[in-house]
């Protein structure tokens, strides 16, 4: 049987283990995939998401149930994104090539010349991406490569609801146009 979320949540308060088993696994894969969004390196991903469970399971009292869930499990893992890089400034970083985001599209029903192709795509919408801005980019990935509502996203980042839909909108239009550029048989 599927628990909903809070009632998840209320069994972690209660100290039921399995239930927070649960919750990990619900959404461990969103938050790694926000890491990996903001640090570009797989393992410091992990650590960053590892901290996110830590802070989630020190701050469960904390969460009042007045929002969803997820959008305040995506603030704090984005929050502590940011605090994790600012504490490393200065300090040399890996590269994007750690995290290879493109590893989903290769699915092993494919034969190898679509699992290359689809390897191709990734790598042009990814170089795409990484040339936008980072307002930009986050907005696509919150919406398009995490799943989350206009109003979901409207709480994480605090901004109306109307916000979002501009900001989605310039934002794909803004992907497209650096996709043209980089590979201008697309499209045609």
């Amino acid at each position: 049987m599927l628990l909903d979320d809070a009632t998840l949540l209320e069994r972690c308060r209660q100290g039921d283990d399995l239930a927070w088993e649960a919750l990990v696994r619900r959404f461990q894969g969103r938050v790694y995939s926000v890491a990996c969004h903001y640090m570009r390196n797989a393992e410091e991903a992990r650590d960053v998401a590892q901290e996110v469970f830590v802070r989630i399971y020190e701050r469960l009292e904390a969460f009042h149930g007045d929002q969803a869930f997820l959008p305040w499990v995506l603030r704090l893992s984005r929050n502590i994104c940011i605090d994790t890089l600012r504490r490393q400034k200065g300090r040399p970083r890996a590269t994007e090539a750690d995290v290879d985001p493109t590893a989903q599209l290769a699915s092993p029903a494919r034969t190898p010349e679509e699992a290359s192709a689809a390897r191709s795509a990734g790598d042009l919408l990814y170089r795409a991406m990484d040339r936008m801005s980072d307002a930009d980019r986050e907005i696509l990935m919150l919406k398009e490569i995490q799943g989350l509502k206009v109003e979901e996203i409207a709480l994480l980042l605090k901004v109306p609801t109307g916000t979002v839909k501009s900001r989605c909108n310039r934002a794909r239009l803004d992907l497209a146009e650096r996709v043209r550029r980089l590979d201008p048989s697309y499209g045609a």
